[in-house]
């Protein structure tokens, strides 16, 4: 397990809560963990706003949840679910060394509105923080009825901590295009924050993606069709009455996923730009990206992945900025700058910078990243000038080793049977009995209290050769 000051440092890179990065840490390893499960590789696919932050974009909001669909109806069961998290914890845990304690493990089965049964799972886990009681949780949600219409993908886990697997943590999900489709089906039957900031976050970076614009329209076309419900609008969500709740939730349910939340007006109002390229097939523009100076490393590129950069201001927190199109309020040279962040780049001797614009002028300027002495997001929105290179998207640039990957997987599936079965016969409760003959006292797996031939404490055969054992404790 990583250190609790490798979960701080991260936490101060990204400016947001050490819990929260704690569980950012741990969603890494139990995606691996259920992703190398046999039972639930193939069979259950991993969507929702957790998949974007986990398999598609390093700078985004962090989520708390894991959704997933799953394509065996059998598998919705509380015996099954139960005794396979066990095997697959047990594997996590040594793989990782975060606690899960096995008899807090909790799956309810219920019949949701649309009259199918579904499944909410809580995983208890300690990790790097060692957090005492109540221990933190990771909920799960898993559904049989809902429809997916394009082929799944296999992507790389964004897990940017030391600990990470050299053959890659990978887990199956959802095809951008039937995410976003997804997303858009569920903003207009529900309206709500998260799927309006994941709607749009999803729409600046179709470029990056190279998403297939016809795609996403036909495969919501076939969702809407699936659940019954209209092909949503700008005009049907702007009469819907859940509206008002949708912008005095907007703090509630975000803020404390991201650094700062943007305002509710600049996702709202990027709507309709998002309608029209999705109805009408109208490509979006994409600005030029800042010229390339003669003393820049060309073959250099960002790591996909956020990482600790030791640098004296969070170059994370300015990363995000940039995804989220807000202005930073930098400090250089002891005075005060408000700057769009663009790009950055390292100089051939080496040296970090900082590409942004001035907000009020205009001007494009460089900034030596050691030499920023204080970096602030605003909540003051831009409209890009340029390429916003600071974020790339796409495949998370993690490269394999040369092992190979069927061989470890077997590897590793033949390690998740060895350790679960260990681990849960460890964590089985044990049962003392007492010999009412000799007083010697025996821990067993199971309540049978039947004597069998044994010796004494001295090494001598005791004379109670039948009979039954006095239980001592559970």
């Amino acid at each position: 397990m990583i250190s609790r000051q490798e979960i701080l440092d991260y936490a101060r890179e990204f400016a947001i809560g050490a819990h929260i990065v704690e569980k950012d840490y741990t969603l890494g390893w139990l995606l691996t963990g259920i992703s190398n499960h046999p039972a639930f590789e193939a069979n259950w696919i991993f969507k929702g706003g957790t998949c974007l932050k986990k398999a598609y974009f390093e700078t985004y909001r962090f989520s708390e949840d894991l959704d997933f669909t799953i394509l065996r109806q059998e598998q919705i069961d509380e015996d099954f679910l139960i005794s396979s998290f066990k095997e697959i914890l047990a594997w996590t845990s040594e793989k990782s060394g975060i606690e899960f304690p096995l008899d807090l493990i909790r799956f309810d089965i219920y019949e949701n509105p649309r009259g199918t049964i579904a499944a909410e799972g809580r995983i208890s886990y300690r990790g790097p923080l060692q957090q005492h009681e109540p221990l933190p949780r990771i909920r799960l949600d898993l559904t049989i009825d809902e429809i997916l219409v394009l082929p799944t993908v296999r992507r790389e886990v964004h897990h940017a901590y030391s600990d990470r697997l050299q053959e890659g943590m990978q887990i199956n999900c959802y095809c951008f295009e039937e995410i976003f489709a997804e997303k858009m089906r569920a903003l207009a039957e529900r309206l709500r924050p998260r799927d309006l900031y994941d709607v749009v976050h999803m729409y600046r970076h179709v470029d990056d993606i190279e998403a297939d614009q016809k795609l996403v329209h036909k495969t919501l076309q076939k969702k809407c069709e699936f659940k019954e419900i209209t092909i949503p609008t700008v005009d049907l969500l702007e009469r819907k009455p859940e509206l008002e709740e949708l912008k005095s939730e907007w703090e509630n349910m975000l803020a404390h996923q991201l650094p700062v939340l943007p305002p509710f007006e600049q996702f709202w109002e990027v709507l309709p730009e998002v309608f029209e390229w999705l109805y009408q097939a109208v490509e979006k523009e994409v600005p030029a990206s800042v010229p390339v100076a003669a003393t820049d490393d060309v073959t250099w590129h960002p790591p996909a992945m956020g990482r600790v950069w030791n640098t004296p201001v969070p170059v994370e927190t300015i990363r995000f900025a940039a995804a989220n199109r807000l202005c930073v309020d930098l400090k250089y040279k002891d005075s005060h700058r408000l700057i769009e962040p663009y790009s950055l780049r390292r100089t051939r001797t080496g040296d970090l910078l900082l590409y942004a614009v001035k907000h009020e002028t205009g001007q494009l300027r460089s900034y030596r990243i050691e030499r920023i002495q204080g970096a602030t997001v605003t909540k003051k929105p831009f409209v890009p000038r340029y390429a916003i290179e600071l974020t790339a998207s796409g495949p998370i640039s993690a490269p394999l080793t040369s092992r190979k990957p069927d061989t470890s997987k077997q590897r590793m599936r033949k390690s998740l049977y060895k350790i679960s079965r260990r681990a849960v016969s460890n964590s089985a409760p044990t049962f003392v009995f007492e010999c009412p003959f000799c007083g010697r006292k025996f821990n067993r797996k199971t309540n049978n209290p039947r004597l069998r031939q044994h010796k004494d404490k001295n090494g001598y055969l005791c004379s109670g050769r039948s009979g039954f054992m006095v239980k001592v404790k559970y």
